[in-house]
């Protein structure tokens, strides 16, 4: 196998992997770790919803589960898909500041040791949607 057709399978493995992943996490949203997301809402966001942070959560799981179903779904766009999860994930990283600051403890995240470190993991996420999407050189 030549370097770009290794580069060329790492780069989709990447993207289905992340689209199966925001495909789970979109389903939690709804269903067993609602109560966890609540914790991750932002003031300010609870504030532009009318229905509080549970819409907040509703929301997000719903755009997850269809980013997430758009990296499967659609590799011929899968440039705008890695554009659109890159702005997401930079849209809801308020959220992850917001535990840390706030020192909501959810998902595991029970010291402020872990929701700090929690931040470095978005700009892995932001940097995976786009190297994913990307045709290689």
């Amino acid at each position: 196998m030549t370097p770009q057709k290794k580069r060329s399978v790492a780069r989709t493995l990447g993207r289905v992997g992340l689209g199966l992943a925001l495909v789970f996490a979109g389903v939690s949203h709804l269903t067993f770790a609602r109560d966890d997301f609540k914790a991750q809402v932002p003031g300010f966001a609870k504030e532009l919803a009318p229905q509080g942070e549970d819409q907040v959560v509703l929301a997000s799981g719903v755009a997850e589960i269809a980013l997430g179903l758009s990296f499967l779904v659609l590799p011929k766009q899968k440039e705008a898909v890695g554009n659109v999860a890159a702005v997401f994930f930079s849209a809801i990283f308020p959220g992850n500041v917001s535990q840390w600051v706030n020192r909501r403890s959810a998902f595991g995240l029970d010291t402020d040791g872990k929701r700090f470190a929690r931040l470095f993991f978005q700009p892995g996420l932001v940097a995976l949607a786009l190297w994913s999407t990307r045709t290689p050189r």
